[in-house]
């Protein structure tokens, strides 16, 4: 298995929501890691720069078409492209990463994106609230009996997460991905939700 893990970023996508889990993937809490076990790649529409909400502009390692078949996991990252036609390209990747058993990460509106093409349809799931997952997902969406309010969930291989749960949808990954231990993937959690000062008061 190839041990990329691939964050697809539409044009309009949320930098912060992709924070956490590329942070933790390459470093521990002192250095970058000499041996990482997974390699973080972005993946966008073309090889030009995307641009996130905030105006950042990355340069993708990969387009759609030059993105590799085999990879660790694929990771959708909200923003404001997931309702764009551009979003549709996407479909195929998550349904062939879906049916080969890889692991698949939708955050925000990425999750909406997720309902709207069945994606959700046999897990338990979460997003952006019932409403907007039924909006989105109009009549493609049938799953609504098992949509959990909670901040991440995770079902199988697929973790969905709403837009405020960076740090939740992070930790479900890592431990899917067996980052770590359970217990340091807790504690990098813990260091993030509560921080420093709560922890080490003084």
């Amino acid at each position: 298995m190839n041990n990329e893990i691939l964050y697809i970023l539409l044009p309009d996508y949320a930098a912060h929501e992709a924070v956490y889990l590329s942070q933790a993937i390459a470093s521990d809490e002192q250095s970058l890691k000499t041996s990482p076990r997974y390699v973080n790649k972005t993946v966008a529409p073309t090889m030009e720069p995307v641009k996130s909400i905030g105006g950042f502009r990355t340069l993708p390692d990969y387009s759609f078409d030059t993105m590799p078949d085999d990879y660790a996991a694929l990771v959708l990252i909200g923003g404001f492209g997931w309702s764009t036609a551009i979003a549709e390209k996407v479909v195929p990747m998550v349904d062939k990463a879906i049916k080969s058993g890889k692991i698949v990460g939708a955050i925000c509106n990425a999750a909406s994106f997720m309902a709207k093409h069945g994606f959700l349809n046999n897990i338990r799931h979460t997003g952006n609230g019932l409403e907007q997952l039924k909006f989105w997902g109009g009549e493609n969406y049938t799953n609504a009996a098992m949509y959990v309010s909670e901040q991440a969930v995770s079902d199988g291989n697929v973790v969905t997460a709403n837009g405020s749960a960076t740090l939740e949808f992070a930790r479900e990954l890592l431990l899917l991905l067996e980052n770590d231990t359970p217990e340091r993937i807790e504690m990098y959690y813990q260091f993030n939700k509560q921080g420093f000062c709560s922890l080490f008061p003084g």
